[in-house]
């Protein structure tokens, strides 16, 4: 009917459907396999060669990105350890810096305290001395009184001029009468 032809056997149609259309004839195949390798070499040269110069160049770059991100995370990590072992010196030497200092505080305190005892030890001694002086100055300035009085005494006592002889015997022997 529309150009379809009515077949009795099936078997008939699968024969003629593989002959006229799984086999291609010789000439379309060379045209095909022409076509196929001419599109092949365009393809090569277009897009395979470009492509896999790109793939090269993208390969290297991040070839070269990771070789300097290790080496970056090496630098880093030694930076680290640097910096770890610049803290613990840093650390250590403000324990001594501490340690000294406080040393040196102890050290200042007894030098103050030493200074301060010798000072009060001179000032302790100068006062006993001062004492010391003012006493005898006192027991003179009372052996003169005395001896003051004891010649006013002894002028009332005799009514009469006493001559200097009298009076030394008379004071020595006032004197010892205090002594004693």
């Amino acid at each position: 009917m529309f150009g379809l032809k009515v077949y009795d056997d099936i078997g008939q149609v699968i024969q003629e459907y593989i002959s006229k259309s799984l086999i291609p004839s010789w000439v379309s195949f060379v045209v095909q396999l022409a076509a196929f390798i001419i599109m092949l070499v365009v393809v090569i040269l277009v897009a395979y060669k470009p492509v896999k110069k790109m793939l090269t160049k993208r390969a290297d770059y991040v070839e070269s990105n990771i070789r300097e991100s290790e080496i970056a995370k090496a630098e880093a990590l030694q930076n680290a350890t640097s910096s770890k072992e610049t803290l613990i010196a840093s650390r250590k030497e403000a324990a001594e810096i501490v340690n000294a200092a406080k040393v040196t505080a102890i050290n200042n305190q007894k030098q103050i305290l030493e200074e301060t005892q010798l000072e009060v030890n001179k000032m302790k001694a100068l006062a006993e001395e001062d004492i010391e002086r003012s006493k005898e100055e006192a027991k003179e300035e009372i052996r003169k009184e005395m001896v003051s009085i004891a010649l006013s005494a002894s002028e009332e006592v005799l009514k009469r001029e006493v001559n200097e002889k009298d009076n030394a015997r008379v004071v020595a022997n006032f004197i010892k009468d205090l002594d004693n």
